[in-house]
């Protein structure tokens, strides 16, 4: 199986599955004499291990950390970095009925499909547990970023019920259990999402994703456009369906005066805008606004109402999936979608500045 690595210059590799015996990644193209450590890795970890609340699955992974490589004296070395976190709650006897049916939503058939053969046990290679190799890759590309930047995401959306843009806070993502930054709404959802896993049912979500301080000039006009990294970047997470950037799809109801983000000129030669429906990209590179995407997660095929599909042996079943599952696989979303943008911004740094080494900051123009 091959495609199992993302990034040019900054790049990362996972291997694993849900039910072996441990998941990794290798990290390339990390610079040298980074302040690199487990303690900078883990706290992100934290935020996408399962078990945490009602509303995630309760299979229970501590999902801690190693450095195997790439690290020496609390320094990266330059050379690849290996990080491994080993699965301790596996229950495989979960998918015992399901070795031989396909669950509708799920992978299990295009993997039969395409390689005639499929490990069932949670799912193997297609199971979302390997993302959290790239939440830790994603912390290593946070410090290639550097302090100056800032990556933040939060539910934004849970089934059909969506936030109050006016009551956004911040500060609200660490009080409750769905990364939701209005109070109200994640209220709302807790009453909903209980009911939902009560009827052993899912919901599905969106998630928005922002990053700030990050640099004019990264990306490239026709094939290294950022915007389309950033939407192969998160389409590329376990159950999206779905990815806008800036206005998205909302901009279609635009006019051109209502799109075009108008700009003065401010202080120091810096440029401002009046408004970011771009995005923070335009033409593919990112003008040193705000960058910000959304992406849409369907719910979790894992349910316990019956639907039909059929067998390895041609014959129509009947499936009904057991196990520990996400009534909404949208809420650990939240840091993998994180990780993902980190991910490619930091390859984008890293190729602008090999093209670009005095090219500046921030959107400042020269003065005459």
């Amino acid at each position: 199986m091959s495609h199992n690595s993302f990034g040019h210059l900054f790049r990362i590799t996972t291997w694993g599955e849900s039910h072996g015996p441990a998941i990794g990644c290798v990290v390339d193209g990390c610079p040298p004499r980074l302040a690199l450590s487990e303690a900078d890795i883990q706290p992100f970890l934290d935020l996408r291990r399962p078990g945490q609340s009602r509303f995630v699955t309760q299979r229970q992974e501590p999902d801690q950390v190693r450095i195997l490589s790439g690290v020496f004296e609390g320094m990266t070395t330059g050379t690849p970095i290996a990080l491994m976190i080993e699965n301790q709650d596996q229950r495989s006897r979960d998918y015992g009925e399901i070795k031989d049916r396909f669950r509708p939503g799920h992978a299990d058939l295009t993997y039969e499909l395409k390689y005639g053969i499929r490990d069932y046990r949670g799912g193997g290679r297609s199971s979302a547990r390997e993302t959290a190799m790239r939440v830790a890759g994603g912390a290593v590309a946070r410090k290639v970023l550097g302090p100056g930047v800032s990556i933040r995401a939060a539910l934004v959306q849970l089934g059909d019920d969506r936030i109050d843009r006016a009551s956004w806070d911040w500060s609200a993502l660490g009080e409750n259990d769905f990364f939701c930054p209005d109070r109200a709404a994640a209220a709302r959802w807790e009453q909903r999402l209980l009911e939902v896993r009560k009827s052993g049912s899912s919901l599905g979500a969106v998630i928005e994703v922002v990053a700030e301080g990050a640099p004019p000039g990264l990306g490239a006009p026709i094939y290294g456009k950022l915007d389309a990294d950033i939407a192969a970047a998160l389409m590329g997470i376990n159950a999206v369906k779905g990815v806008e950037i800036g206005d998205g799809f909302a901009a279609a109801s635009l006019t051109g005066e209502g799109n075009a983000d108008a700009m003065r000129m401010g202080p120091g030669g810096r440029v401002h805008f009046g408004d970011n429906h771009a995005g923070g990209i335009l033409g593919g590179i990112s003008t040193g606004q705000p960058i910000v995407a959304r992406f849409a997660v369907k719910p979790t095929s894992s349910i316990l109402t019956s639907r039909h599909s059929v067998d390895r042996f041609g014959q129509d079943v009947e499936v009904l999936t057991k196990g520990r599952h996400d009534p909404c696989v949208g809420i650990r979303a939240v840091p993998v979608g994180e990780a993902m943008l980190a991910l490619v911004l930091a390859d984008h740094l890293l190729r602008h500045r090999a093209q670009n080494p005095d090219a500046p900051s921030e959107a400042r123009l020269p003065r005459n």
